[in-house]
Order: C-alpha cells, then sequence, then structure tokens
C-alpha cells in the first residue's frame, strides 16, 4: 500500500482529500476507536491529554475530532506530552522484549516543532482559531507533567490516552492524573495486557487497582483497552 501511495498519479492538492484509498483495516480501526472514545467525553468537561504521543496521530486525530464535535469549545485543550528522544530509561518491570531499551521510538528532539505546525495547521482550518487550544510538552514526562499542572492548576482531564510503553512515567502520571479525572472521564491505554509492553499493566495494577476499574475494549481492536471513571 505505501508504494501505492507514493506511485499514485492523484494530483498533489487532492492526496489529502482522497487519503482514504490507502488506510488499510488495521488502521482504519484504530482511527475509528479514537473516535469512539472522542464521542464518550463531548459531553465531558475536561481537557485531552495524550501521554506519549511520538509522531503525534492521536493527538492530530483528537484536533481534527474537537473540530467536527465541538468547534466552538475553547475549553477542550488538547495536551501530547513525550520526549521526542525516545524512551528516558527502562527498569525490570518493563520486561525484556527487544524493543525495550533506551532512547527506542526516537523520532528527534526537533519533531516537537514540526507538530507544533502540524496542530496549528488544524486550528487554524477550524473556528475560534485565534484561540490557541493545545500544548505540546517535550521531555521526560515524570518532570514534564508536574510542571504542567504547576502551570495550569485548572486542569480537569475527560479524556487521558496513555502509550508509553513503560511502568515508570505511566504510575507517575497515572498518580497526578487521578485527582484531575470526573465521573465520565475515560483513560486509554495501547499496550495493557501485552507482553512486549508490561511496564504499563503493572502501573494500571499499582495505581488503580484492576478490581475497581472494569476494563473495556472496542470490538474492532485487539491491544488497545480503556475504563470509563465511574
Amino acid at each position: 500500500m505505501l508504494e501505492l501511495l507514493k506511485s499514485a498519479p492523484i494530483p498533489e492538492e487532492q492526496l489529502l482529500s482522497n487519503i482514504g484509498l490507502f488506510i488499510e483495516s488495521k488502521n482504519l480501526s484504530r482511527l475509528l476507536f479514537m473516535d469512539f472514545l472522542y464521542r464518550q467525553i463531548v459531553d465531558i468537561h475536561g481537557s485531552v491529554i495524550e501521554f506519549g504521543c511520538r509522531w503525534g496521530q492521536n493527538t492530530a486525530l483528537f484536533a481534527a475530532l474537537r473540530g467536527i464535535y465541538e468547534p466552538f469549545n475553547r475549553h477542550r485543550k488538547i495536551i501530547a506530552f513525550d520526549t521526542f528522544e525516545g524512551f528516558p530509561s527502562v527498569s525490570d518491570n518493563d520486561g525484556n522484549s527487544e524493543m525495550i531499551f533506551e532512547g527506542n521510538l526516537a523520532v528527534g528532539e526537533d519533531y516537537g516543532q514540526y507538530l507544533e505546525q502540524v496542530l496549528s495547521a488544524h486550528e487554524d482550518l477550524n473556528p475560534m482559531s485565534h484561540v490557541k487550544k493545545h500544548e505540546i510538552c517535550q521531555g521526560d514526562s515524570v518532570e514534564e507533567w508536574p510542571r504542567y499542572l504547576e502551570r495550569h492548576p485548572e486542569t480537569i482531564v475527560s479524556l487521558a490516552y496513555f502509550d508509553f510503553d513503560l511502568y515508570a512515567p505511566t504510575k507517575a502520571c497515572l498518580e497526578l492524573l487521578k485527582p484531575r479525572l470526573t465521573k465520565g472521564s475515560i483513560i486509554g491505554f495501547d499496550e495493557l495486557n501485552d507482553a512486549d509492553s508490561p511496564g504499563e499493566t503493572l502501573a494500571v495494577m499499582d495505581v488503580l487497582d484492576l478490581r475497581k476499574i472494569s476494563l473495556k475494549r472496542h470490538p474492532h481492536t485487539s491491544r488497545t483497552s480503556y475504563c470509563i471513571v465511574e
């Protein structure tokens, strides 16, 4: 499919409007999952946060979904956290998968600047573009999340999506997140019950206690999951 995309005879200015030609079912199911999560928080007050955004696709999707479902909600801020330099550190809780090593999943320290341009472009295409409704927090989220809360003590979270893969940042951010949630808030996870990333599951067990949450999955995706605060 990638080669077909690269060799497409479609005029460049029409490529984005025909991007559905190249979205495979696996990738489409993930897009639909993010839409499913977002639709459930439209009537829940608070910001949307992605912990571990990497390339920022989910973050950009949330911005686009805001433009569809609530274009005038200036309080629906979208915040992304990532080092953009890969895993800052790993521990024994993170297992021994070949993907778990310091620096893995790096996209380059300058990528945050590019993602800022993308998110700004999304805002420019929708109402109230004069109000900035996104923020990128670059660095180790164990440090950056409390700093963000110091800058924004008003923060309430309607949707938080975790894709750190690791124990330490997932645990630390969940602990500070809990007081910021309201009934109906959603916490999404990318790697629960995943042998390649056991740290995420262990962090959820330690902070949320699996006996106290109802962990759900979407029928179109196999790896992702979520829970609703009750």
